[in-house]
């Protein structure tokens, strides 16, 4: 099992940047398909990005349409952390945002399902 806690949420203006963190335990991370997901009250949760280490460069991501251009996700398997970079945030991009983990996934996925491993999420809230 993959234990896994966020961090980096926050306020910021419509237009703004933050970059979440999340930090991750156990011998297999570099093993994981690692994604973030966000949910807003009242809907599903919803797929942002993924990202897996083929064992070699570069790595494989996916995004959503609605992040695409805007959000970039990494990692960084020395440090057992994958990031998530967030540039001209708009007001719909505020929600509790989640770290997940698929070991062994060997894919990336944008389904929830997929992924064992999740953490407690951050809030990230942008004003508009």
């Amino acid at each position: 099992q993959v234990q896994l806690v966020e961090s980096g949420g926050g306020l910021v203006q419509a237009g703004g940047s933050l970059r979440l963190s999340c930090a991750a335990s156990g011998r297999t991370f570099s093993s994981a398909t690692m994604a973030w997901f966000r949910q807003v009250p009242g809907k599903e949760r919803e797929f942002a990005a993924a990202i897996r280490w083929s064992g070699g460069s570069p790595y494989y991501a996916d995004y959503a349409d609605s992040v695409m251009g805007r959000f970039t996700i990494s990692r960084d398997n020395a440090k057992n952390a994958v990031y998530l970079q967030m540039n001209s945030l708009k007001a719909e991009d505020t929600a509790v945002y989640y770290c997940a983990a698929a070991r062994y996934l060997g894919r990336l996925s944008r389904a929830s399902t997929d992924y064992s491993s999740w953490g407690p999420g951050t809030q990230v809230t942008v004003s508009s």
